[in-house]
């Protein structure tokens, strides 16, 4: 026993270096040109998510390069459009920000439009709202009123109690991003409230829209055009009404959209509508 005891001590006193498995190298390890490079192929929701990793990833997530990738090109032109401040550049902004400024919904025109890039894609969407667009009638209380509701992102819509020529006009002009672009009217057949707290329709003024279809229209400042039409179905529900898609080839000059929505089938009234606004978005 007494030279075992001896044996240990030994051991434990030597010099003799004992050999150390090396560190396993971890995702903090990675440069962050090589994160980067990750996370431009990422959406943004992705890229902040994973900015909570660690350092690399945290100090990678706000490069410019990476949220450059994430910026249409003319985003200067966006800037300038949207805040109509020139104090308000992409000089005195970092990319990031640039993004998060232009994703957000950004009232323009008054009010009467709001416009964002779309986060998937990057490109942008419009909105425009009933008080925006050309009405036929909408200052005689007989036919039109305006409604409050929070069923509506500008808190009120347009409502239809009964007409015989219906027409409802817009246009928009906006550098929108190069891609192929769909525009829709929002529109609802009844009037929603609340009651007891649930949500009910009143349908007493729908009629006339089964008997002929809507007509909706687009044309574009560069000459596309579009057309189609349909009869407004599906009681007390907002739906989105595709009028058409266009294309956008060059970002560098504004596009100018005019669109229109019209039953002027005089043969029969038609009424109970409301009109919410018009959207543009992706395809």
């Amino acid at each position: 026993m007494g030279s075992g005891l001896s044996s240990l001590l030994l051991m434990c006193s030597s010099t003799t270096p004992v050999p150390v498995a090396p560190p396993e190298s971890s995702l903090g390890d990675l440069p962050e040109s090589v994160v980067g490079s990750i996370l431009v192929h990422l959406n943004p929701q992705e890229i902040c998510r994973l900015a909570s990793l660690n350092r690399a990833f945290r100090h990678a997530s706000s490069a410019e390069f990476v949220w450059e990738s994430k910026l249409p090109n003319n985003y200067g032109w966006l800037l300038l459009t949207v805040f109509d401040n020139n104090k308000l550049s992409s000089s005195n902004l970092s990319k990031k920000e640039i993004y998060a400024k232009l994703s957000a919904p950004n009232s323009i025109d008054g009010g009467t439009k709001k416009v964002w890039l779309d986060k998937a894609t990057g490109k942008a969407c419009a909105l425009i709202s009933s008080s925006g667009l050309a009405i036929t009638g909408i200052d005689d209380r007989r036919y039109w009123s305006w409604i409050s509701t929070e069923e509506s992102r500008f808190r009120s819509v347009a409502y239809l109690q009964q007409i015989w020529w219906f027409e409802v006009d817009g246009e928009v002009e906006f550098p929108f991003p190069c891609g192929t672009y769909t525009l829709y009217f929002r529109l609802q057949l009844g009037r929603s409230g609340r009651q007891f707290g649930r949500r009910v329709c009143n349908s007493d003024h729908v009629h006339g829209w089964d008997i002929k279809p809507v007509k909706f229209q687009l044309s574009t400042s560069d000459g596309q055009k579009a057309i189609s039409q349909c009869y407004l179905t599906n009681l007390g529900k907002w739906n989105l009404y595709q009028a058409g898609d266009f294309v956008v080839e060059d970002s560098r000059v504004p596009m100018k959209i005019k669109f229109s929505m019209t039953q002027i089938d005089c043969t029969h009234t038609k009424g109970g509508l409301c009109v919410d606004s018009v959207l543009i978005s992706p395809k």
